[in-house]
């Protein structure tokens, strides 16, 4: 059974005062396996955060269904099955975290007993004890940003719904998300979140959904994403003269540099690469390095951009 099935999702926002009816979610389709870390990327406006909301029984769709687990995500039984993390989480601001967890805990309707035992456990978690006995409002959006992860994680749910949960964040933050978000796999959590920062997305992700305009323009692995084509090759030569090294250079329109490794090529595809290395040797020079350059996630995600830009 999958953790998270969309199927044919539509959400239409009706116009008001003459404006355009908006279309946010079209025909969205996908599903994630338990115990996985889908990274959900796309553009402000693509729709993120309104399939967010679906899934978190937050708004209705318009058409199509959502279901956590096989359960219908509208209903009181998947949002027991959920932790959820908005992009901006909002606290009371003067309650203290411990105060903040106890409160969530009473919502999700744990005992006492069980309250003290999230409380632990998260705590230890997230770093929070440091910070336990402090009122959130003097909280730095890091600090802010552990305590909504923190509340998301009240009543150890299966399937974790994160909204941009490194927005905001420095790169030690960013860390420390990252390996939470390892930690919950290893404990066999499933982990959706969107996100902006791409870098972090191709560490922790096991695949990932690509939105533009309201529908998934692609899906899969990110390392069978990532491995699909070379797109440029780097090529490190020693043993020629600077003037041969140019005049190569120039003869097969590729980019040049001299350093103190050599004289570095850059050449646009493997098959190009393979056969300017040839002429290389053949003009007396020495294959000191020949780096396929793959593709990165960001060359990716800008690709897919272009028919919606």
């Amino acid at each position: 059974m999958n953790a998270i099935t969309v199927t044919d999702l539509h959400k239409k926002y009706r116009s008001h005062l003459g404006r355009k009816t908006a279309y946010p979610v079209k025909g969205l389709s996908f599903t994630v396996a338990p115990n996985e870390v889908f990274g959900f990327l796309g553009r402000n406006g693509a729709g993120k955060t309104t399939t967010i909301k679906i899934l978190c029984s937050l708004l209705k769709p318009t058409s199509g269904a959502a279901s956590i687990r096989g359960v219908k995500a509208q209903s009181r039984a998947a949002r027991r099955l959920i932790g959820y993390l908005p992009e901006n989480p909002y606290f009371y601001e003067y309650l203290t975290p411990r105060e903040t967890i106890d409160f969530y805990g009473r919502l999700r309707g744990l005992s006492r007993t069980a309250r003290e035992e999230q409380w632990q456990s998260i705590s230890d978690l997230l770093d929070l004890r440091p910070i336990a006995e402090r009122r959130v409002r003097g909280f730095s959006k890091g600090m802010r940003q552990r305590l909504g992860f923190g509340v998301a994680m009240v009543g150890d749910p299966d399937v974790l719904i994160l909204d941009e949960p490194m927005s905001g964040l420095d790169p030690v933050g960013r860390r420390q998300i990252r390996e939470l978000i390892h930690l919950l796999r290893e404990r066999g959590k499933t982990v959706f979140f969107s996100s902006h920062v791409l870098g972090d997305v191709e560490q922790i992700c096991d695949r990932v959904g690509i939105l533009v305009d309201g529908t998934l323009s692609t899906e899969g692995r990110v390392s069978d994403l990532l491995h699909r084509r070379v797109d440029r090759v780097e090529i490190t030569v020693g043993g020629l003269t600077e003037s041969k090294a140019k005049s190569l250079a120039k003869s097969a329109s590729v980019d040049w540099r001299r350093s103190g490794a050599g004289d570095c090529f850059v050449v646009d595809g493997l098959e190009k690469a393979n056969a300017f290395a040839q002429r290389v040797l053949g003009a007396g020079g020495v294959l000191r390095e020949f780096v396929p350059i793959k593709v990165t996630l960001e060359d990716i995600f800008m690709e897919e951009q272009e028919p919606a830009a």
